[in-house]
């Protein structure tokens, strides 16, 4: 009796960066190597925002110019980040359930919020929008990993925080996760910054900038790590017999 066993791909939603859009970030991700590829199911959806100031179809998670932490126009901060919160968890029901989430540049300041803001469900003093949103994140997809690529806190990237997102951070964050992000890349020292929020967090630093990198031998070693740990977080794959 021949056997083959069928396992289950880790299904990431993938957040692109600012101005940009799904189809770009997939393109962008396709610099990977088919043996990572083929460990995952990439969702890669478009912002709700449409980015006008760009001479190609492009969306935005929310305006980055004016957020500015001495500057930014902090209620027009919350609402998009609150639209953008509600769209997310919105994808997470229609199209999940989600073993975790990937984010790119603006869209990485989101995913690494995100399993902070699930884990504040345990507190009682959220305001009610706050629970309700972070409750329906919950309930959507617990998220078993995040993949964080040249991104970090927000006031780390100079870009104010939004009230949705302020305790985020508050204490260690258990989600297995792995962070990316270049030795010339911008965004550097706040993706450093961001590791200590984690429980040991998977790194890959590569030699280049603001970018989704090819992986070279030590890359490729540690991406397929972190997948092994999520994917051994999995239920025993199922055992078809051909007969």
């Amino acid at each position: 009796m021949k056997l083959t066993s069928e396992m289950k791909k880790s299904k990431i939603l993938c957040l692109h960066g600012g101005r940009s859009s799904g189809v770009l970030l997939k393109e962008e991700l396709e610099i990977w190597p088919s043996s990572v590829l083929e460990r995952m199911d990439l969702v890669c959806i478009d912002a709700p925002f449409a980015a006008y100031d760009v001479d190609f179809r492009a969306f935005t998670w929310y305006d980055d110019q004016v957020c500015h932490p001495t500057t930014s126009n902090q209620l027009r901060l919350n609402i998009m980040f609150n639209e953008s919160v509600a769209y997310i968890e919105e994808t997470m029901v229609k199209l999940g359930p989600f073993d975790g989430v990937l984010g790119m540049s603006m869209g990485a300041l989101i995913a690494a919020a995100l399993p902070g803001m699930q884990a504040q469900v345990n507190y009682f003093s959220l305001s009610t929008f706050l629970a309700e949103h972070v409750i329906k994140i919950y309930i959507a997809s617990y998220l078993k990993c995040v993949v964080v690529i040249c991104g970090g806190k927000f006031a780390s990237v100079e870009i104010a925080t939004p009230k949705l997102a302020e305790n985020a951070f508050s204490s260690l964050i258990q989600t297995p996760s792995l962070h990316i992000f270049g030795e010339n890349d911008f965004a550097k020292l706040g993706a450093i910054e961001l590791l200590e929020s984690f429980v040991d967090p998977f790194v890959i630093l590569h030699p280049g900038g603001h970018e989704v990198p090819e992986l070279d031998e030590k890359g490729l070693k540690v991406m397929n790590s972190f997948l092994d740990k999520i994917q051994a977080s999995f239920p025993s794959p199922r055992v078809r017999s051909l007969m």
